[in-house]
C-alpha cells in the first residue's frame, strides 16, 4: 500500500481505503486524467507489410488480439496454441518459401515451453529473423538462457500496441542508425576532394555534379577525353583526387585518355585514380577499362550507393 500511495501521489492523484471489520475493505484510487481529442491511429510499418508473422499462445484471446495488433501493422498473422505446432507450421513456412518473419511466443505453454519452442524454431530459420516471447511474469531469472536460445527480445502481458511496435522498429531503428553514421563519416572523407568530370552528356554532367557536390566533393566538368589529359597535365600533382570517365566521347575516348594520363612523367600524375563510367556494363568491357589503366568501372544509369561505394574504396586506398 506504501508504494501504492506514493505512485499515486506522483500523479497528483489520491486514494482512499475503507474497512469494515468482517466485511472487507475498498480501496478507491482517483486521478487526474485527461480526455484525448481524438483516437491514436497507428500507421503501418513499411518494413513489414505483407510479411508474415506467427503468434504461439495457448491462451486464444491473446493470439486473436496480438494478431488483430499485427494486421493493423500491416503483416499477415497467423496463431496456434501449442509450441510443437509452431515448429511444424516454421518448418512447412520455411519449405514452401514463404517464411514467418516475426515470431510471438509465449513463455508458458502446456506442450513445449516457450524457450524450447525457439530453440526447434532458431534449428530451422536460423539466426536473422526476430522471435519474441511473450510473458506474465519476469524473465530475469532465465533470460541468459533466453537468449542464449535466440529470443531476440521479451514482453509482458497484456501486450500494447505501442510496446510491440517499438520491439519490431527497433531493428530498422539500428539499420537507420547506422546508415546514418556510416554516411556521416563518408561525407567527411569526401569533403573537399576534387572530382574531374569527363561527361560529353549535358543531362549526365547535370545528375552526376548533383550527386557528388551532395555528398561534399568539388566537381569539375569537362566534355571529352582530350580536355581532362589536358587539365590533369596542367594542375599540380593532387590538385585532382580521382577522375570519373566517360568512355564513348568526342575528340578522345575514355580508354585513350586514361592510357594518356598513365604515361604522363610526373610519377604522381600516373597514380591517380580514375573510374570508368559508361552504360557498356558487359564483363568484357570492365575487362578493357581495367586494361586501360582504370580502377573502377560503374555502368549508367547511375547507381548512386554504388558510386559512393567505389569512391570510397579508391580514396581510402589513395590514401593509405
Amino acid at each position: 500500500m506504501a508504494i501504492t500511495k506514493n505512485i499515486v501521489d506522483m500523479m497528483g492523484g489520491q486514494i482512499v481505503v475503507n474497512s469494515k471489520e468482517g466485511e472487507g475493505s475498498e480501496f478507491i484510487v482517483d486521478l487526474p486524467c485527461k480526455i484525448a481529442d481524438k483516437a491514436v491511429e497507428y500507421t503501418t510499418i513499411t518494413e513489414l507489410k505483407g510479411l508474415r508473422a506467427l503468434v504461439a499462445d495457448d491462451d486464444t484471446d491473446t493470439c486473436l488480439s496480438v494478431c488483430s495488433m499485427l494486421r493493423e501493422i500491416g503483416m499477415r498473422p497467423d496463431w496456434t496454441n501449442y509450441g510443437k505446432e509452431a515448429v511444424i507450421r516454421t518448418k512447412e513456412a520455411y519449405e514452401q518459401g514463404d517464411e514467418f518473419k516475426v515470431y510471438i511466443i509465449d513463455w508458458m505453454m502446456p506442450d513445449l515451453n516457450g524457450i524450447e519452442t525457439v530453440r526447434r524454431i532458431r534449428k530451422i530459420i536460423g539466426e536473422s529473423i526476430p522471435i519474441i516471447i511473450l510473458t506474465a511474469y519476469d524473465w530475469f531469472d532465465y533470460e541468459k538462457e533466453a537468449l542464449e536460445a535466440g529470443v531476440t527480445a521479451f514482453c509482458y502481458k497484456p501486450l500494447f500496441m505501442s510496446e510491440l511496435r517499438d520491439v519490431l522498429m527497433r531493428p530498422f531503428m539500428v539499420k537507420e542508425e547506422n546508415q546514418e553514421a556510416e554516411a556521416e563519416d563518408d561525407t567527411k572523407l569526401f569533403a573537399g576532394k576534387r572530382i574531374l568530370l569527363a561527361e560529353d552528356n549535358n543531362m549526365n554532367q547535370i545528375i552526376a555534379q548533383a550527386i557528388l557536390e551532395e555528398a561534399g566533393f568539388v566537381v569539375e566538368i569537362t566534355e571529352n577525353g582530350q580536355i581532362a589529359l589536358d587539365k590533369v597535365k596542367k594542375n599540380e600533382a593532387g590538385y585532382y583526387d580521382i577522375v570519373l570517365m566517360d568512355i564513348q566521347m568526342p575528340i578522345m575516348d575514355g580508354y585513350e585518355a586514361a592510357k594518356q594520363i598513365r604515361l604522363l612523367e610526373d610519377e604522381r600524375k600516373t597514380h591517380l585514380p580514375i573510374v570508368a563510367v559508361t552504360a557498356n556494363a558487359f564483363e568484357e568491357d570492365r575487362k578493357v577499362a581495367m586494361e586501360a589503366g582504370m580502377n573502377g568501372h560503374l555502368a549508367k544509369p547511375y547507381d548512386i550507393p554504388q558510386i559512393m561505394e567505389t569512391l570510397k574504396e579508391l580514396l581510402t586506398e589513395n590514401a593509405e
